[in-house]
């Protein structure tokens, strides 16, 4: 847990704020403590006059909603600002319950993606005083501004007016339609502690928005792309790697969208370059210019980790969810980073798209795997509040779990046996083949076979011997690998993924 005051940060919060110092209270339950709130630090940056009275406490889901309410009310706020996810949701709302049940009168503001949609369907959005949709940095603050100064907005009233920022942050359910300009947007790079920098993931982003529609994505709503202005971004990265940050996670949806942008950020970290330095970019897989492949291709192994969203080589399947991607260029991009540069390949399938049978999806995780990515992520299908994806339910037949993270049970063509089956063959991917631990052992597992099908055939036997697909020691899997190669198995030393803070 952290806790702003006073424009310090320290590693444990005090009992309470001096008097005026704990108006505004900015929280959430992050996934894990190496993960930083990057919205908070935004919405905290972009409160203007009102940051000398606010505070932040970062919290993670492993804690019990009751301790977290404890720690918030101890602050004596008179709002709290907190942020939603789909991985929070169900702590996030008996956290709302306890805070309003205590303290009926403290003004609850929630955002983030999890409730910028289907508000009207969701019991944290009951509970809650405000909800603000979409990206926050200016409606909160003025909404902020509107309750601390007497003029508290109506719950449930209708937005009559729009702001001088261009917002409507008045209503209960109040959209933001309006998105910032982001030329007017503070940055929160400072805001990044020295503890940040030593012990957690460091986000940063050059843009918002996406110009594709793939459906399954909620970036498919958030149109525009916008990019940050170059050079005050640059500075602030100066100042981040000044103070000792190596590693940058940036969360741009398209970082290779914008050549010129992609090609200032390349140069800035080959110029700065130093032994330690890594990079993650997620990036389209179909668009690689030469003027980017020169600048990638300069750096050494290692420095450059790229996330490449395949998600399907079917084309009617891409199609029918209005993804756009050429797949004979994706695939000569990926061929080229794998052998001309040292770039760490992550790339991305998902399970369960209409009209993806299982031999179509075995066909093209076979592909893939061919092109030798360092990783490959098999993700399970899931309905996002306010994904599009949504549509092909009724045609499809597709069930989804009404827990998060919503993902597929069935589908007309995968039934709920087999979603299970490759559910478990998704995780047992993790642990053997992008664990690192067994770079030697698991391609034995396909050798001179279908990548795919061996390893359905192994992760089958694999449920049958443990019966579980989490908590298996190391060793277990190790013994376990190897009595079904039927020889030794060598485990590596390290682990691919905790290098890489994922």
């Amino acid at each position: 847990m952290r806790c702003w005051v006073d424009g310090q940060l320290d590693s444990q919060p005090p009992t309470r704020y001096d008097a005026g110092m704990a108006d505004i209270i900015l929280t959430t339950l992050n996934a894990r403590y190496a993960h930083c709130a990057f919205g908070l630090r935004y919405l905290l940056a972009n409160l203007a006059e009102l940051q000398p009275r606010a505070g932040l406490l970062e919290f993670h889901i492993q804690q019990r909603p009751v301790d977290v309410a404890e720690a918030i009310l101890a602050q004596q706020p008179r709002i709290v600002g907190l942020g939603v996810y789909v991985w929070n949701i169900t702590q996030s709302t008996e956290l709302v319950a306890l805070l309003k049940r205590i303290r009926p009168e403290l003004i609850i503001v929630i955002g983030g993606p999890e409730v910028s949609y289907e508000t009207d369907q969701q019991e944290i959005c009951r509970l809650a005083d405000h909800v603000i949709t979409g990206e926050a940095d200016h409606a909160f603050p003025e909404l902020c501004r509107q309750i601390l100064s007497g003029g508290h907005p109506v719950p449930n009233e209708e937005p009559h007016h729009r702001s001088a920022l261009g917002v409507l942050p008045l209503a209960k359910n109040g959209h933001a339609p309006f998105v910032p300009d982001l030329n007017r947007v503070a940055l929160p790079y400072d805001l990044y502690t020295a503890d940040d920098i030593a012990h957690r993931v460091i986000y940063v982003e050059a843009s918002r928005g996406c110009p594709f529609a793939c459906e399954f994505c909620l970036s498919a709503l958030d149109i525009p792309v916008r990019n940050f202005p170059l050079d005050p971004f640059l500075a602030a990265l100066q100042r981040l790697f000044d103070r000792g940050v190596r590693h940058f996670k940036f969360v741009d949806r398209t970082f290779n969208l914008n050549l010129a942008t992609a090609r200032a950020l390349l140069q800035f970290f080959l110029d700065r370059y130093q032994p330690g330095l890594f990079l993650h970019f997620e990036m389209i897989p179909d668009r690689l210019p030469d003027a980017l492949r020169e600048l990638i291709s300069r750096f050494p192994p290692g420095a450059i980790q790229l996330e490449v969203g395949i998600q399907t080589f079917n084309e009617e399947v891409a199609a029918r969810i209005s993804r756009r991607q050429d797949n004979a260029q994706a695939t000569a991009n990926i061929q080229w980073l794998r052998t001309a540069t040292g770039v760490h390949i992550h790339a991305d399938l998902i399970i369960g798209l209409p009209g993806e049978t299982l031999e179509s999806f075995a066909n093209g995780f076979d592909r893939l795997v061919a092109l030798r990515p360092h990783e490959i992520q098999v993700g399970i299908l899931k309905r996002l509040r306010g994904a599009l994806i949504a549509r092909h339910t009724d045609e499809w037949e597709i069930v989804y779990s009404p827990q998060p993270p919503y993902e597929i049970l069935q589908n007309k063509l995968l039934d709920f046996a087999t979603m299970q089956r490759l559910r478990r063959f998704a995780r047992y991917w993790d642990l053997v083949a992008n664990s690192g631990r067994f770079t030697q052992a698991a391609p034995l597992l396909w050798k001179d076979a279908s990548p795919f099908w061996s390893f359905l055939k192994f992760s089958d036997w694999l449920y049958a011997q443990t019966g579980q697909t989490h908590e298996i020691a190391l060793a277990r899997l190790t013994d376990l690998l190897a009595t079904y190669l039927g020889q030794p198995v060598r485990v590596n030393s390290g682990n691919r993924r905790q290098a890489r803070h994922q």
